[in-house]
């Protein structure tokens, strides 16, 4: 088993590598991740003025949409990729957000005194951390008393064909290992509950869940391929340890499936994300063991 470094070694390796086709796809990536974002930006409840953090930021969402919502606040992005991190400030430019700015860090290491954030959100960063209770924690203490924490994890993989379209054609030609389960992974954080009794944990209460529905746009099947072979980690690494022939098998079966969900011109493959809000106890007010309770509620 690999330490938490060597975790996170990996992870800028693989992710630096990545970013070229995250900025490729920028917009099609917006498109499907955008219904994810509002959510978390109405779970958190954001006021113009505001202090927020945003982990795992990677190329700038939700952390770009919060700051141009809150033109008098300051919104912090930080990730542990500089690569991602620099498409973030190429975007904010091209938006014309000034109100940001950017920091290369651990999440479970974050260089904050306590009590610095108004809010702080996490889209589709904790399933890859390498402590979740150690980065909870970390979210927690540089949260001000009364300030929310949202975040957003994938449903799992049977209710996300957007994906596993892509690995079961790479598993035709391709050895695909099964992750740890309690390791880094895209699914590790899937199971109702999981993330709010970390929030729990941290002793976060007034803790929600509900489920997003998105969907991957494309112009064709093929263009579907393109872009899973271009930004998707599990695709970009299996593609490389396989022969030429052996690619466009992959491909061909990708794309056959994909047509299936043709629908109106376009290529719309669904998915679920589940978002989680959290409150930190105010100094004032000591949270009952109702307050405590998650509530899980179904807003699409």
């Amino acid at each position: 088993m690999p330490s938490p470094d060597e975790i996170r070694d990996g992870q800028r390796v693989t992710w630096a590598g990545l970013s070229a086709g995250w900025e490729k796809w920028d917009a099609v990536i917006t498109d499907q991740l955008g219904p994810v974002s509002e959510a978390m930006i109405e779970g958190l409840d954001i006021a113009d003025g505001r202090h927020h953090l945003d982990i795992a930021s990677g190329t700038g969402e939700p952390g770009l949409s919060i700051a141009r919502r809150s033109p008098k606040g300051r919104v912090v992005l930080t990730d542990l990729v500089a690569e991602m991190l620099d498409i973030a400030v190429r975007r904010a430019g091209a938006r014309g957000v000034t109100n940001i700015e950017t920091m290369v860090c651990s999440a479970d290491d974050l260089p904050f005194d306590d009590a610095t954030f108004d809010s702080v959100s996490v889209r589709f960063g904790y399933m890859f951390f390498p402590d979740v209770a150690k980065a909870t924690a970390e979210f927690a203490r540089v949260l001000k008393p009364g300030g929310r924490l949202c975040s957003s994890v994938w449903v799992g993989p049977e209710a996300n064909p957007w994906t596993t379209i892509a690995t079961q054609a790479i598993a035709t030609e391709a050895v695909v290992t099964a992750p740890d389960r309690d390791g880094p992974n895209m699914f590790r954080c899937a199971a109702p509950g999981y993330v709010s009794a970390l929030y729990e944990g941290a002793g976060l209460h007034d803790i929600a869940e509900w489920d997003v529905h998105v969907e991957l746009r494309t112009e064709s099947p093929e263009q579907y391929w393109e872009m899973i072979s271009e930004h998707v980690s599990l695709a970009v690494a299996a593609l490389a340890q396989v022969d030429e022939p052996a690619r466009e098998r992959i491909r061909a079966h990708a794309i056959s499936k994909a047509s299936a969900f043709e629908k109106g011109g376009k290529v719309r493959v669904p998915g679920v994300a589940r978002c989680i809000v959290g409150t930190k106890q105010d100094a004032l007010s000591t949270p009952s063991h109702a307050d405590a309770a998650t509530t899980f509620v179904n807003w699409t």
